[in-house]
């Protein structure tokens, strides 16, 4: 790891697939976790890609993942949707355990308030009805967003910006970074919000403060 990349006082764990430079999610723990699982040992998921990390904690399970893209031309939406299917029987499953924080890029503009031009995105990764309609089904099976729950109707609030066309000075962008809750985990949860001033990437950081 190069020293950059290291924060004092935290434990880091990588989860970088198989393919150098393609995909991976980490995750920075000032509290150290019970447990961790990720790629392959999360036997539910085909997970080779560095797409899921699991921290167990005291009061619930964190998540962390970077949800495949259907890619151009919709090309890999197949893989896409059987990632979706066998990501909902995981949560839920984990579910059963203790409550679930989720986060990470997910790869979906759930509804029209999530994306700057809906009418002419209906046919882009990340905003098809297959795609929106498998998050209706997570949300459905006892989880939350958080972020839309606090902020049902806040329009402008965007993730990701393309770096073509000034996209992100005229705010033309996508929510799709999510912080999910199980339902019963709500009382705790303060606030849950995005930093879309903070620069660096074509995605901007979001925040989500708890009470444990």
């Amino acid at each position: 790891m190069p020293d950059e990349a290291k924060l004092p006082g935290y434990t880091i764990y990588i989860n970088s697939g198989d393919k150098a430079g393609y995909s991976g999610v980490a995750l920075y723990s000032k509290k150290k976790p019970i447990s961790v699982r990720m790629g392959k040992e999360i036997k539910e998921l085909d997970d080779n890609e560095g797409r899921v990390i699991e921290a167990e904690y005291e009061q619930f399970f964190l998540v962390s993942t970077y949800i495949p893209n259907a890619g151009a031309g919709l090309k890999t939406l197949p893989k896409r949707m059987k990632w979706d299917e066998e990501f909902r029987k995981y949560l839920k499953e984990l579910d059963t355990k203790k409550p679930v924080v989720l986060t990470g890029d997910l790869n979906v503009a759930h509804e029209e308030i999530d994306i700057a031009n809906p009418k002419t995105n209906t046919k882009s990764a990340g905003f098809t009805k297959e795609e929106r309609d498998n998050m209706s089904l997570l949300l459905e099976q006892g989880f939350i967003d958080t972020f839309r729950t606090l902020n049902p109707e806040k329009t402008g609030a965007y993730t990701f910006w393309t770096y073509f066309h000034n996209s992100r000075a005229k705010n033309v962008g996508w929510r799709l970074d999510y912080f999910i809750s199980s339902k019963r985990f709500m009382d705790n949860v303060c606030d849950s919000d995005i930093r879309s001033e903070v620069l660096g990437s074509d995605h901007c950081p979001i925040v989500f403060y708890i009470n444990v």
